[in-house]
Order: C-alpha cells, then sequence, then structure tokens
C-alpha cells in the first residue's frame, strides 16, 4: 500500500514571545531567510513604525524602509512597485497592524520575494492567512497570496497597543468555533468537502482561547491568542479557502460592513457577535451562552446596541448576510427564516444571555 501525505504550507519560523523583536534579525539570519549582508524590503505604517524603525534600525543596517499609506489594493500595487524600483531583496518585511501586513503580502507575492509578517497587534487571523483582504474602488476584496515565511510576535509590543485590538481577535478566533459548525453541516446537508484537519486545528484555536481563564494584559492569554490566529491562518492554507473561519460569524460581520461602512465595528467584535447569535440560532444555546459570557468578560459586545446599532437594523444585516458569500451554505441559508423569524429569534437570543 502506497504511503499518501501532504505537504502543508506554513511558516518556518513562528516565533511569539516577549522581547521577540529584539532578536528579529539573528531569526532571519539562523533561518537562512536573509544574512546580516542581505537586504530586506521593510513595509511600515506612517504612524507606529516609525519609532519601531528607530529601535530596529541598527541591527538592520541594509534594510530600506518603506511607509505605507494605508490597508488598499493601490497601497500595496505601489509598495510593489516600490520595491521593484529600489533592487534586489532577500524578503520584505510586514511590520505593524493588519493593513500593512496584507499590504506587505500582495506586494511580496506581485514581486516574488518571501514576506515576514511581523505583527504589532493580534486584531484578527489574517497575520498569517493565505489571503490578503485589501480596500479596492468595489468595497473590499480577498486577493490569494502565499503564507508568510516567517511570523515574529513580540508580545512586549502586543501589549503596548490598545486593548481594542487584543479583544478584536478574541472575536475572530472565538467565531472559528462557529464557522466550524457551519462547515460541518455543510457536508450533512449539502455532501461539500470538509477537511478535517483544517477544521480540527481552527476549533482548537478557538477553543482554546474560548476556555483560557486570563484576559489581555496577560502573557498566557496573549501567548494562546496569538498562536490560535496563526494556527487558524494556516489552517486555511490547509483547506485551500477561509472556511475553517469563515461561516454565518463573517457573513453578518460582511453585512455590517455593507450595509453600515461609516458606522460598522471591528472585524473581531461583529465576528464574536456574529457567532455567539449563530451558536444560538443552530440550537447549542448552552455554547452560545457561555460565548456570550466569555465575550463579555473580555469588554466585547454580545448585543447589536452595543456597538450602536438598533435591533431593528440588525435583523436586517442578519437578513442580508447570506447575500454577502454567494454559495457559501451556514446555518443562516440552512433555515432560511424570514424577518419575523429573524426578530423572534434573536429575542429568544437576547433573553438567553441577558440582555
Amino acid at each position: 500500500m502506497p504511503v499518501l501525505t501532504r505537504l502543508i504550507p506554513s511558516p518556518v519560523v513562528v516565533d511569539i514571545r516577549p522581547g521577540a523583536l529584539d532578536d528579529l534579525a539573528k531569526v532571519l539570519a539562523d533561518q537562512r531567510i536573509s544574512s546580516s549582508t542581505g537586504r530586506l524590503a521593510i513595509a511600515i505604517s506612517g504612524g507606529s513604525g516609525a519609532a519601531l524603525r528607530t529601535r530596529l534600525a541598527p541591527s538592520l543596517p541594509r534594510a530600506e524602509w518603506f511607509e505605507v499609506g494605508g490597508g488598499t489594493l493601490d497601497d500595496a500595487i505601489q509598495l510593489a512597485d516600490d520595491i521593484k524600483k529600489a533592487g534586489r531583496f532577500d524578503a520584505v518585511v510586514g511590520l505593524g497592524g493588519g493593513k500593512i501586513i496584507d499590504c506587505g503580502k500582495f506586494a511580496a507575492a506581485r514581486v516574488g520575494l518571501p514576506l515576514v509578517a511581523v505583527a504589532t497587534n493580534l486584531s484578527h487571523d489574517g497575520l498569517c492567512s493565505p489571503v490578503a483582504t485589501l480596500d479596492n474602488d468595489a468595497g473590499r476584496g480577498s486577493y490569494g497570496v502565499p503564507n508568510p515565511i516567517a511570523v515574529v510576535i513580540d508580545l512586549d509590543i502586543i501589549r503596548e497597543a490598545p486593548a481594542r485590538f487584543v479583544r478584536s481577535g478574541i472575536g475572530d478566533a472565538l467565531s472559528n468555533i462557529s464557522a466550524v459548525a457551519d462547515w460541518e453541516l455543510a457536508a450533512r446537508e449539502r455532501g461539500e468537502d470538509i477537511d478535517g484537519l483544517a477544521a480540527a486545528m481552527a476549533r482548537q484555536a478557538g477553543e482554546a482561547v474560548l476556555r483560557h481563564p486570563g484576559g489581555v494584559g496577560d502573557d498566557g492569554f496573549l501567548q494562546v491568542l496569538a498562536e490560535g490566529l496563526v494556527l487558524t491562518g494556516i489552517a486555511m492554507s490547509v483547506s485551500g479557502d477561509s472556511r475553517p473561519a469563515s461561516g454565518a460569524c463573517h457573513e453578518i460581520n460582511h453585512a455590517f460592513d455593507l450595509l453600515h461602512p461609516k458606522r460598522a465595528a471591528s472585524h473581531g467584535e461583529q465576528c464574536g457577535l456574529g457567532a455567539a447569535f449563530a451558536m444560538h440560532l443552530r440550537g447549542a444555546h448552552e455554547e452560545s451562552r457561555y460565548m456570550a459570557e466569555v465575550l463579555r468578560r473580555h469588554g466585547l459586545p454580545v448585543l447589536p446596541e452595543e456597538i450602536g446599532f438598533t435591533v431593528d437594523e440588525f435583523v436586517k444585516v442578519v437578513e442580508f448576510a447570506p447575500q454577502t458569500r454567494p454559495g457559501r451554505y451556514t446555518i443562516l441559508e440552512h433555515l432560511d427564516l424570514s424577518t419575523d423569524q429573524i426578530r423572534d429569534a434573536y429575542a429568544d437570543y437576547a433573553k438567553a444571555i441577558g440582555s
């Protein structure tokens, strides 16, 4: 019998610990990503990136620094063009939050270089995913890119970022549990293929965050959250799409963004709320209550009023949500609820979790 195996695209380095940033040059040299005499193209923001540049420049004397204007497709294309004009490099480093890393991913793919993701916050699971999410003229698009070759997360830097970024990452990680349940539903009802390894990785990443007793200021909790977000990105690489981390929770998030672009809350806040409600819809009432309890403990919203939306607006968001991902089958498509049924389900949910 032949032995079958598969290659899983994943970073060759995942360095998550306090002080990791100070060892960036050594890590890249030890892993043959870039030697001490090699050149790096480092993408930074105009804000926090400037302070980090001052800190890192002495240990990276041959690096060239590129300030990225924002998180748009045009910004990413401009970054790629600037890197190409500047000469030869060993790798691109995305140093910053999600927008900078996504621009770095896209630009690195465009110029054919590996990407090193150095995250300065934990706002969502995109830091290690094979997707770059960028704003474009039509709204927001997702672009397939290679996985980062290395991920470096300095927990000292993470603690310096506003707590809302960590809270957003918590909501995104917890939503994996609902997303995997939707994937399993699609497998049962529609015969959709489910990748067991990807599902296990994503679910356990979410469960680890859900069950951890710590909070946003604890290194132990931040370590688990960071690892969970990295594992989620790898799970998406294993499955070849966003299915392990995106179900009804993310459809609801996208609907908030599309219907209320100027009022939408953070990605993780909306995904966490969407996940808790989706768990209630599928009849997992105990799980929904516990998820809402954990979200509240971390200071995240569990009701639309807590992010400035009325019940009527939330009902319309849920009603519109399936249109955001045509072809994706989740509990929303399965139940196909009418407006009045969504309203009744929300009333039950709000009562169950204690509004």
